[in-house]
């Protein structure tokens, strides 16, 4: 079973950038057909899927999010990482790293904790 551990800060300030990094264990973020996305669960509300960066390496974001995320790997650490921008107290949330494969999402990560505050 893939291991996906996420990490980062805890605290980002408001208008700065959040960066958080998904660590993948036992398998390739290159293998065919994987894709890696971020998704994050707000206080009270549902999962909001953010983005993914497949295994070639082509990304893609949701349109609500797209103008301030970056999602980026890094191929030798086996890891990929997200960067939000302009954070606001709205960008509160766990913080999940997951994979996409054959249709579904079959390893999550545990889950990080954001807070957003000055």
């Amino acid at each position: 079973q893939v291991q996906l551990l996420e990490s980062g800060p805890g605290l980002v300030k408001p208008s700065q950038t959040l960066s958080l990094t998904c660590t993948v264990s036992s398998g390739s973020i290159t293998s065919s057909s994987h894709w890696w996305s971020w998704i994050r669960q707000p206080p009270r509300k549902g999962l909001e899927w953010m983005g993914l960066i497949g295994f070639t390496g082509v990304t893609s974001y949701s349109p609500l999010l797209k103008s301030r995320t970056a999602i980026s790997r890094d191929t030798a650490k086996n890891q990929f990482s997200l960067q939000l921008s302009f954070v606001t107290p709205e960008d509160a949330a766990v913080y999940y790293c997951a994979k996409f494969y054959d249709g579904r999402y079959v390893d999550w990560g545990q889950g990080t904790q954001v807070t957003v505050s000055s």
